[in-house]
């Protein structure tokens, strides 16, 4: 909408495993800062966005008709967050193929975290993640949502976790400097492009 300076933030769900809780995680999260007016959300679901299974036309060439149908919505975005499951103390593969499918998309942008899993509740693919980002330019910002054992969490519905107090806040946290550092990014930008 003209006028419109909320900032644009992809919601990329990194899994597309069988039984997933992905979405339930997504969902909740999406509903936390649907609640807020400074930002406006595009959900990527890479289940539902399905990229090639390995990278063609990177270094020349065509690209994938579905990797250059997404890049507008990654290109656009001025902000990330990923909500990315732990397999094996890692990300899933699927999240690592869209990541490596875009390179300047991704630059002096800042990129958040939803994760979940086990004992760790996903903060291991977390660490592994802000490498990865790091070495694309993107800013990731400190604070972080996670929860532990998803499926025990979420109500009958599948929508809230049973008790929202400490999950509500962290969303909270993250999207506070996510709006502040998409918006100091988003001027920067546009006042200087970033040559990386």
């Amino acid at each position: 909408m003209p006028g419109d300076d909320r900032l644009r933030v992809a919601l990329i769900i990194g899994s597309v495993r069988d039984g997933r809780v992905a979405p339930l995680v997504a969902n909740w999260f999406a509903a936390q800062a649907e609640r807020r007016g400074d930002l406006a959300l595009d959900v990527i679901d890479l289940a539902e966005t399905r990229l090639p299974d390995g990278l063609r036309g990177h270094f020349g060439g065509d690209r994938p008709e579905e990797v250059t149908a997404l890049r507008p919505r990654v290109d656009e975005a001025d902000a990330f967050v990923v909500v990315t499951p732990e397999y094996n103390r890692s990300f899933p593969a699927a999240l690592k193929l869209m990541i490596d499918s875009y390179h300047r998309e991704w630059a002096a942008k800042p990129v958040g975290f939803v994760s979940y899993g086990g004992v760790s509740s996903g903060l291991r693919a977390v660490e592994q993640l802000r490498l990865v980002f790091a070495e694309l330019h993107a800013v990731t910002v400190r604070d972080s949502v996670a929860f532990r054992s998803p499926w025990t969490l979420f109500d009958d519905d599948g929508n809230w976790p049973k008790d929202p107090a400490g999950a509500e806040s962290a969303a909270t946290t993250m999207l506070d400097e996510l709006v502040w550092f998409g918006g100091a990014l988003r001027a920067a930008r546009a006042a200087r492009p970033y040559g990386a």
